[in-house]
């Protein structure tokens, strides 16, 4: 038993499966691009995380200003780096 399309195609069962194990691949018939899976990319390019460590205290005053300024703690880092990167 198959599905038909709203244009009218009959999809059978096998060719069902065929579709869903390529898109299960990252590939979608019909296009040339993979298909990536996850959040889509915030500032129009990859991101790499940089980790390093700071005392709790300077954590907890970080975090303090990040939400006075309704912003998470790491776009405010970024506005932070980012402003210092202007000027480098």
């Amino acid at each position: 038993m198959g599905i038909r399309t709203k244009n009218g195609v009959e999809l059978t069962d096998e060719m069902i499966e065929q579709i869903a194990d390529a898109f299960e691949r990252g590939e979608w018939p019909g296009t040339e691009s993979k298909i990536v899976q996850g959040r889509p990319l915030m500032f129009g390019e990859e991101l790499q995380s940089v980790t390093f460590k700071v005392p709790v205290r300077k954590v907890a005053v970080l975090d303090s200003k990040a939400a006075s300024l309704d912003m998470s703690r790491s776009d405010y880092l970024r506005r932070l780096l980012d402003k210092d990167l202007a000027t480098a």
